[in-house]
């Protein structure tokens, strides 16, 4: 939000620099950003003086030109060479000296430079009112007043404007410090509590009178609670046409482009006020206005040429013929006012808030209107800021006010009744702050203290301040007037020691993504917020389990996700179609879903790889990842955890190509594999992605809060590898599951470390290579116990899967 010092100084007479107005206003809440320089004519005419033209004689060597002297102030004449066939002695002329710099019509500088034009020497240059950006004429050279005095400056002539623009971040609870008249308001309760006093000026509407009725414009709001206040008033007689001066500057100081004088007047009230406000043409309104929502599919074509379909819930401003405008939001193509509009309706509102945040979103318009009462308008100004632009546009487009004010507003939105407990203020501050300065306070806030008494106070907060609803809202006004900087640090230091269990929520997402960061994986965050679209991509996702956004942003951010694949599918396709293909992500997230029972959230840790195993180097080969490489990360995962009571097994899946489950007690702990071609097709990613999903909730349930350790083993361990020959469907997971119910005491490792599958096997055969891995930890084994146990373990084989030795 941009407001104007010069515009600010009409509220609040003050002589402060704008460096300590800005840094006041960054203590009270309104940050300024940037302080920006404005000059009603760029570069402020800073150079060019009033010449006296003493001779003029006809250039030597050049027929359109002349030669001319001429008094500059400076004491001895200078010759300047000028085109323009309207120069003459005597006259008094704008004259740009050397080293000033001009502005073209596009922005660009132009210096003015000691020159030779047809070897005639030219010391500066006499301007027209478009090389000083005064106007567009060309037509020959500007002539002033006679009466002027040779040297004197043209910002002065002129009344060039020098203004400093503060660039606020307004906060959206704000709404009430959104106009000049509402950060003079902060400001004055800032400069009060510096105990500098100054009136908060207030523009007179006193000269507001109704000179005939003989337009009136009948008005009628169908639904109270979308319209609360309306208020409208009749101009006729008035000539449309460009804005004074002062008032195109005020604008122009403020980003906003001049149209005419009474849509500037609309605009410079919602800046001054807060007040939004429309002007129709009367002479296109047709009977009555109805203030009303229509059926849905309706045409509407608004100002900007755009037809648009309106929704059942857009409030609506109505003629007899069909809609005129988007109440709150833009006005409509055929009532806008134009140069040959002799009469205006000039609209002041309160609308719903929500009701024009919905319309806005629906149709992507974003205008000061809708910026304004999205976030809550003043209800109590209505009509004032009404009578405010009437007298505006009589002021700079003439006319008469040739109707009774319109106020339509059955029920008044009351002020909010409040009690601040002073203990409960100290608290919250840190600091007893002297109770006639929590009133000195309030007061020029505007907040009335209705009673007074030992423990607190009772206040009536103006309905304008919409944020200020509670107790720890006004603690939070007085707190910023007070000023966060003027708080008391305590020198004493206070800590405390929390004896939170090792199996906390955090502690273990912080040991997994240790592990998984150690592993070259990257943490991502994806929205929670997705499309429906994906539910149709997987049979486990149902379109009638999505919790659906109220009021989404977009089709595309209209449901909460019911699963964490596709947010990580999105930021693969992303980062592939930049050249980075080769991806290691997790996520820590939840997912969202609507069951017939009631709303659910679930808690997961998923890891996606993709590309090559590691980064390329000169001392490694190129490897792609595969699902027993990306089985390793979960296996890992779980250790690191001391997960160990699990079952694996295959996973059928309409998301996974090959895939499997790993389960505790029956219950789906993790499900990983190869992400299926047709899933990856969506997000055009053509290599193989590998993805795993655990069941957090449960990961939290399993992980004991007792830590359990083993003696280092004293006794030296014993490899014996076997090559089994097995039938092809058979899995490794079998000869575990065997090796481990033949002996739990003696055997600490068992692994695949070679799988054949080729010629010289019989049909339908593949070869495993296992290691097994004996250990006793009282004593060192022989030779015999060693054989027994490989014995027991090749019967076990031979009889339960039919293997053979090879």
């Amino acid at each position: 939000m941009k407001i104007s010092y010069n515009w600010l100084k009409q509220f609040i007479k003050t002589d402060w620099k704008t460096e300590e107005t800005a840094a006041l206003l960054t203590d009270l809440g309104l940050e300024v950003e940037v302080v920006e320089k404005f000059q009603s004519v760029k570069g402020g005419l800073e150079g060019v003086v009033v010449g006296h033209v003493l001779t003029c004689e006809q250039h030597p060597n050049a027929d359109r030109l002349k030669v001319t002297t001429v008094d500059i102030g400076t004491g001895a004449p200078v010759q300047i060479v000028c085109g323009a066939n309207n120069v003459a002695a005597g006259q008094k002329v704008p004259v740009a000296t050397i080293g000033t710099r001009l502005y073209d019509k596009s922005g660009q500088p132009i210096d003015i430079k000691k020159g030779k034009i047809r070897d005639q020497e030219s010391h500066g240059m006499i301007c027209a009112e478009d090389e000083l950006g005064l106007g567009s004429s060309h037509d020959g050279i500007m002539i002033l007043d006679d009466s002027l005095v040779p040297g004197t400056p043209c910002a002065t002539v002129f009344k060039i404007e020098d203004d400093d623009v503060f660039e606020i971040g307004l906060t959206p609870n704000r709404a009430d410090a959104m106009s000049h008249w509402g950060t003079a308001r902060d400001l004055r309760a800032g400069m009060m509590q510096k105990n500098v006093h100054v009136e908060l000026i207030t523009p007179s509407v006193s000269n507001f009178r109704i000179d005939k009725r003989t337009l009136k414009v009948d008005v009628s709001v169908k639904d109270s609670k979308l319209a609360p206040r309306y208020c409208g008033v009749t101009i006729s007689g008035i000539s449309v046409k460009e804005s004074p001066e002062w008032l195109q500057n005020r604008l122009k100081s403020i980003g906003i482009t001049p149209k005419n004088n009474v849509v500037d007047v609309t605009n410079y009230v919602l800046h001054e006020l807060g007040q939004p406000l429309h002007a129709f043409d009367a002479a296109k309104i047709t009977g009555k206005v109805e203030i009303k929502t229509l059926t849905s599919g309706t045409k509407f074509t608004t100002l900007d040429d755009v037809e648009r379909t309106l929704h059942e819930e857009d409030l609506m401003i109505c003629d007899e013929k069909g809609p005129i405008a988007i109440a709150g939001v833009f006005g409509g193509k055929s009532t806008a006012v134009t140069e040959v509009t002799n009469a205006i309706f000039l609209e002041s509102a309160y609308f719903n808030p929500v009701t024009v945040r919905k319309t806005a979103k629906r149709h992507s318009l974003s205008t000061d209107a809708s910026f304004r009462f999205e976030r809550g308008i003043d209800p109590t100004i209505t009509e004032y800021a009404l009578k405010r632009a009437a007298l505006l546009i009589q002021e700079v487009a003439g006319g008469e006010i040739t109707s009774d004010i319109i106020d339509i507003y059955p029920k008044k939105i009351e002020d909010c009744s409040v009690l601040l407990n002073f203990a409960k203020t100290a608290k919250i501050i840190g600091q007893d702050l002297p109770k006639e300065t929590i009133k000195k306070i309030l007061v020029s806030l505007d907040i009335k203290v209705n009673s007074i008494s030992d423990a607190g106070l009772g206040l009536t907060v103006p309905a304008y301040r919409v944020d200020v609803q509670r107790d720890i809202d006004v603690v939070e006004e007085i707190l910023r007037v007070y000023g966060y900087n003027n708080i008391n640090f305590t020198k004493k230091l206070n800590a405390t020691v929390s004896n939170s269990p090792r199996t906390e929520d955090y502690k273990l997402q912080n040991i997994t993504a240790s592990l998984l960061t150690s592993q070259g994986f990257h943490e991502m965050m994806a929205n929670s917020l997705s499309t429906p679209d994906y539910t149709g991509l997987s049979e486990g996702l149902k379109q009638n389990y999505n919790v659906v956004m109220l009021n989404p942003l977009s089709h595309d951010l209209s449901v909460m996700r019911q699963s964490m694949l596709f947010g990580a599918l999105e930021a693969t396709a992303y980062n592939i179609n930049r050249r980075n293909a080769d991806l290691k992500l997790f996520e820590f997230g939840k997912t969202y879903h609507n069951h017939p029972s009631g709303y659910e959230e679930k808690k997961h840790l998923t890891l996606l790889a993709t590309g090559q195993r590691v980064a390329e180097n000169w001392t490694n080969a190129q490897k792609p990842s595969d699902f027993f490489f990306f089985k390793g990360y979960v296996l890992g995962i779980l250790s690191r955890l001391g997960i160990e009571k699990i079952q694996s097994e295959p996973l059928a899946s309409d998301i996974f190509g090959e895939g499997m489950m790993m389960t505790s007690a029956g219950e789906m702990l993790v499900e990983f594999g190869t992400v299926k071609k047709s899933v990856l097709k969506y997000f055009d990613i053509k290599q193989e992605v590998f993805y795993a999903d655990f069941n957090w909730n449960l990961v939290l349930r399993l992980i004991s809060n007792k830590i359990r350790f083993s003696d280092i083993p004293k006794f030296p361990e014993v490899r014996r590898d076997l090559a089994l020959l097995v039938d092809e469907n058979v899995t490794f997971d079998s000869i575990y599951k065997i090796a481990r119910q033949t002996d739990k005491s003696l055997l600490k490792d068992i692994n695949l470390f070679d799988v054949y599958e080729g010629p010289n096997l019989p049909q339908g055969k593949k070869s495993y290579a296992v290691s097994f891995v004996i250990q006793d930890n009282s004593k060192t084994l022989t030779d015999a116990h060693v054989d027994r146990l490989m014995s027991k373990l090749k019967n076990n084989f031979e009889t339960e899967l039919g293997a053979s030795l090879r």
